[in-house]
């Protein structure tokens, strides 16, 4: 790696860092109710909305109860996009005049959007009005992203509380999160955004004269339109809430949504902002802040080197084009390395720590084509989402996920001492373990049937723009990003078909809901057990030994999981290009 390139990576890992642990503190005193300013102002805009969910919008909630709520706005909500979707060609604000969606493609964009994963089956300023990428999309970006954050609150009462029936209010948590912390935050980085050359505009779009007048069939090409919107405002929720949608089909390499390495800078630190801080909001509402620290050590341990990894993986000359004499060396004349598929004002540094970023978390967003990087550099996003997004994952879902490998973690513990395990005071039994079990195995066991399926049918495969090794991890990489909930795509794979659209959703539902189901279950499980005093025996779940535990779980399990499926993509394809002569 050159200095430049640790330069940038060590000041975006200091600036996260910096960031993460203010706000953390800010999130801790909204869900706790002691955030008397914030309360003051936007008060109101909390009280209104909570009567429109009914007399009972505060009402504390029983596991079953939260988790039907949850399914239920989920629900209404996928079922709102896909209508407008259907109806966009005769609703307002579509100045493009575009038809309705597919159904297949409505019914994938509905699932996607609603379970927080926003993988494009399509190109965003061909196939959507505006109508539909606001009232649709945006808004669904915003109703994921607050659905994560409450089923994490009502995993935190169920190890803060002792001897409880209730979990919390699904309403309460869900408005509160869209209030103090998603809409204030969005419309500070939108602003941001706009001040960078990001557009916000209700116009279709803009005519250009061209630098240089092209040969068309109708003769002589003069002039250029380029589509226009309500970008920004997408662009903030999509990177904040974790989402990923583009506005445009080419996302955040596209010009009009990243124009500048400011605005390349800010969209990165949005990706992560949220997850990191959740970790020390944790800390503080089960009164341990050593807790949050140690979640966030964790998932710095993972994510710091696999960035680092990827970026020097970029930065290495492609053997292929060595072949080809086409000089690759870092000069000061040329960024040298794996530039293809790369946006030059981002540079190889700014790509691939976006290709970490956005697949350590569960956001999808994309600046550069991972298509493009080489097998080892294209490994590393690969292998971050089959991790579970949990590093540091989604919006409320990264933590929680985190939440259930500690526990994992504390079991192994204590079956190599031979006692109950721990974790905050509360018993770790065999219902939790079961969920727990779910949790871990659901989501890879849809990815790698999926996989599999796709394989073997004419279906799967002739969508496929590479033959052999990459075209497998074209498609491995498909069902990892939908079923974990991801929704970047590796590129070369054509996904609007009838095959991938369904399959891909069904993965989709399987990797949010049948974790959440779970995860809820344990909430409630969790809430009822008495707290038990630290003993002697007691595992300390703060130091630097949980830390290596934690690591070791998560690494340990993402490893024996899928090491066999990338053996057969990325690394027998990086072994074929060193055995080149």
């Amino acid at each position: 790696m050159t200095g430049n390139a640790l330069a940038q990576c060590a000041v975006y890992l200091v600036a996260l860092t910096l960031l993460a642990v203010p706000l953390g503190s800010f999130l801790a005193r909204v869900f706790s109710g002691e955030a008397t300013l914030s309360q003051r102002v936007l008060g109101p805009l909390e009280r209104s909305l909570l009567r429109l969910t009914g007399p009972r919008s505060e009402e504390e909630m029983t596991w079953p109860a939260y988790a039907l709520a949850v399914l239920w706005f989920n629900l209404l909500g996928a079922l709102a996009v896909y209508a407008l979707q259907r109806l966009q060609a005769v609703l307002p604000l579509n100045p493009a005049s575009l038809p309705a969606v597919s159904p297949e493609v409505s019914f994938n964009t509905a699932v996607s959007f609603a379970t927080n994963t926003n993988w494009q089956a399509y190109g965003g300023e061909a196939t959507m009005s505006h109508l539909t990428q606001m009232l649709a999309l945006t808004v669904q970006n915003f109703a994921s992203a607050a659905s994560g954050i409450a089923v994490l609150l009502a995993l935190v009462r169920g190890f803060s509380r002792a001897q409880a029936k209730t979990i919390g209010n699904f309403w309460a948590d869900l408005v509160r999160s869209l209030v103090y912390v998603l809409l204030p935050l969005s419309l500070v980085l939108a602003l941001a955004l706009v001040s960078q050359g990001v557009v916000q505009t209700f116009e279709g779009h803009a005519t250009v004269a061209l630098a240089d007048s092209q040969q068309g069939a109708a003769g002589a090409l003069t002039t250029q339109e380029i589509a226009l919107g309500p970008v920004a405002s997408q662009v903030a929720i999509k990177e904040l809430g974790t989402n990923g949608g583009g506005y445009f089909n080419a996302n955040s390499a596209h010009p009009l949504e990243n124009p500048t390495p400011l605005s390349n800078l800010l969209e990165l630190l949005a990706i992560l902002l949220l997850p990191a801080a959740l970790c020390f909001t944790f800390g503080a509402l089960v009164q341990d802040k050593r807790q949050g620290v140690a979640l966030f050590a964790a998932m710095m341990v993972i994510f710091a080197p696999l960035a680092f990894g990827c970026v020097a993986a970029e930065q290495r000359a492609n053997p292929l084009l060595a072949r080809l004499g086409v000089d690759q060396e870092v000069s000061a004349e040329q960024a040298g390395g794996n530039a293809e598929g790369k946006e030059v004002r981002f540079g190889i540094t700014g790509s691939a720590l976006w290709a970490t970023a956005t697949t350590a978390a569960s956001n999808g967003s994309v600046n550069a084509m991972h298509d493009s990087f080489t097998p080892l550099g294209g490994l590393i996003p690969l292998w971050l989402i089959q991790l579970g997004e949990v590093v540091f994952g989604g919006v409320g879902s990264g933590l929680y996920g985190m939440l259930v490998y500690a526990l994992i973690a504390v079991f192994i513990a204590g079956l190599m001492v031979g006692r109950t395990p721990e974790y905050l005071g509360k018993k770790i039994e065999a219902f939790e373990v079961k969920m727990s079990a779910l949790v871990l195995l659901l989501p890879p066991l849809a990815t790698l049937l999926g996989a599999a399926l796709a394989s073997v049918t004419s279906a799967g495969t002739s969508p496929l723009g590479n033959p052999g090794a990459h075209g497998f991890s074209e498609l491995l990489y498909a069902f990892s990003s939908g079923a974990h909930n991801n929704g970047s795509a590796f590129g070369g794979l054509t996904a609007s078909g009838t095959f991938y659209t369904f399959a891909i959703g069904v993965c989709m539902l399987i990797g949010r809901y049948w974790v959440i189901i779970p995860v809820l279950a344990m909430a409630g499980s969790l809430e009822q057990k008495k707290r038990v005093p630290a003993s002697a025996g007691t595992l300390p779940t703060h130091g630097p030994l949980f830390v290596t535990l934690l690591t070791g779980t998560v690494l340990l399990v993402g490893a024996l999981t899928f090491i066999p499926a990338l053996a057969l993509g990325p690394v027998v394809e990086e072994l074929s290009r060193a055995a080149l002569p």
